[in-house]
């Protein structure tokens, strides 16, 4: 009889820990969608926040600041942390390193990239060194150097600072599709780590050439002007969201835009800028569920056309 009881009451606690577990599992939100850098391998998340024009504030403007911190906060508790900025886009850089700083330490745990715009090394260099004061970090993830200046020059001072340590990965950016051709040569001779680029529902170019050029040749990719800086929005003002956005989980137009772009398999990330912590809300929710395939993105693409 004892090692029946004894039997029974494992068995039971056995079940209740078991009820436990699986309540834990389904109360457990998934994580976001990431994909891999394929220099490395390593996984980053597939929406990333950009800081073009809508970071361009004073840091020591606490009405301006509290947004922001909103923004950054509902970012990461989403499971978001690749933050990409630049020393031309005002004080941008100095906002997020004022923000990180107030992480209380976790600073480290972003995925931060900049770039350089400069003509020369020793411009360069003056850039790098601000940025690494302003953004609070010696060691960058990502130096990129911003819409093809001074390429050739600058892409050899990038790989004497990615031995350094200095930036752990280096790359090239545009948000035209005019540069499209001079970015898949760039692409096929250079092998950046990185190629950060346009694309939209509306702008799909870099489809044509660049992106299977940066599959080939093992590039990852991040994308700027996911809403063609609100022309998309303004196109479908007024419109219902189709019922196709039922199909993978979108419950606005932002998140079917981001997932059209996500969907590409070339892509690794997607940059949408935002100071509205509604809007930031709204794009990490493009991050969960199911992305479309090549046949859904052409449905989503025709709603447009």
């Amino acid at each position: 009889m004892p090692d029946r009881r004894r039997f029974l009451q494992t068995t039971a606690c056995a079940a209740l820990l078991g009820s436990a577990g699986a309540a834990r599992a389904l109360s457990v939100k998934p994580a976001m969608l990431s994909r891999s850098i394929p220099s490395s391998k390593e996984q980053i998340p597939v929406i990333g926040l950009g800081t073009a024009d809508t970071f361009n504030a004073s840091p020591g403007d606490a009405a301006a600041m509290e947004p922001l911190a909103q923004v950054l906060d509902i970012f990461t508790r989403e499971g978001g942390y690749l933050i990409d900025t630049a020393p031309s886009y005002g004080q941008a850089e100095a906002v997020v390193g004022t923000l990180l700083a107030r992480q209380g330490g976790r600073g480290d745990a972003f995925f931060l990239a900049t770039k350089i715009g400069a003509q020369g090394r020793e411009s360069a260099m003056d850039q790098i060194r601000q940025s690494q004061k302003r953004l609070g970090r010696d060691k960058l993830d990502l130096i990129q150097i911003h819409n093809l200046i001074d390429t050739r020059n600058q892409l050899a001072l990038l790989r004497e600072l990615k031995q350094q340590g200095v930036t752990r990965y280096i790359g090239i950016t545009h948000y035209t599709d005019y540069a499209h051709d001079e970015l898949t040569e760039l692409v096929e001779r250079e092998k950046p780590d990185f190629l950060q680029i346009n694309l939209s529902v509306g702008a799909r170019n870099a489809e044509k050439r660049l992106l299977p050029a940066c599959q080939a040749n093992g590039v990852a990719v991040l994308i700027n002007r996911p809403f063609q800086d609100g022309a998309l929005f303004r196109q479908v003002k007024g419109r219902a969201l189709p019922g196709l956005a039922a199909e993978i989980g979108c419950t606005s137009w932002a998140q079917l835009f981001l997932k059209f772009i996500i969907g590409h398999p070339a892509v690794t990330a997607v940059i949408p800028a935002t100071s509205k912590p509604a809007n930031m809300a709204d794009n990490v929710l493009a991050g969960f569920g199911r992305q479309p395939d090549a046949a859904l993105r052409e449905r989503i693409a025709a709603l447009l056309a």
